[in-house]
């Protein structure tokens, strides 16, 4: 493999089998880390990946190239604290909420509700209680928060399968909503959004040990 091919990133839409066809974020994340050529490398949370891959796909072809110098940011962010996916989750739901069709407001106000609960027990706190920033989302779509509310009440007080299935999946359907909303600047909110979604792993990753030079052994000199 030439590296001058890979000097510049030039970002296409899904996978790729090698980076002569092109590449998506993820799997230039990959080369970068060292890695097998992969969108699904080691060196990232999956959550957070998963944000990448989405936004990579949905990002028109004029502004994808906006996102490459965010790539190294990715590279080692593998927190492995249980809040980061809800809290990946509830970020990309709030950026989201305000621009996206109505059938994906009551999807996501359901998936923010059930994660914020994830979230809640997580933290102690109480069960029905919200982030400030989810809190202002849901007063932005009445409707789809009452209907959300209603619905959470009498069928989900929680799911073990929230990391694991929901919050993928709310994610693709924030991310998808915002691309496909009447909105004239769409890739800069979805830039906006893997910005937020990166921002808060970073928040989330155990700091880092300073390094210590071993001391020499003295030498006696005569």
């Amino acid at each position: 493999m030439n590296n001058l091919d890979l000097a510049v990133p030039v970002l296409g839409r899904g996978k790729h089998r090698n980076p002569r066809k092109g590449a998506c974020f993820m799997e230039f994340a990959s080369y970068l880390a060292g890695e097998p050529w992969s969108d699904h490398p080691d060196c990232t949370h999956p959550l957070l990946a998963g944000v990448a891959r989405d936004v990579n796909d949905c990002t028109t072809d004029a502004g994808r190239g906006r996102l490459a110098p965010l790539i190294p940011s990715v590279i080692g962010l593998t927190p492995d604290d249980p809040r980061v996916v809800p809290r990946v989750t509830a970020k990309c739901i709030q950026l989201a909420l305000p621009v996206v069709s109505q059938e994906r407001q009551y999807i996501l106000a359901v998936a923010l509700l059930v994660g914020e609960r994830t979230l809640a027990k997580l933290e102690g706190r109480p069960i029905d209680s919200l982030q400030p920033e989810s809190q202002e989302a849901l007063e932005a779509v009445p409707a789809a928060a009452r209907w959300a509310r209603t619905f959470t009440a009498r069928t989900h007080r929680g799911t073990p399968d929230f990391a694991r299935r929901t919050a993928p999946r709310a994610v693709s359907c924030a991310v998808e909503g915002i691309s496909q909303a009447c909105v004239p600047n769409a890739n800069e909110r979805l830039y906006e959004l893997l910005n937020a979604a990166i921002a808060e792993c970073k928040l989330w990753m155990p700091p880092a040990t300073p390094f210590r030079a071993t001391p020499k052994e003295s030498v006696e000199v005569r």
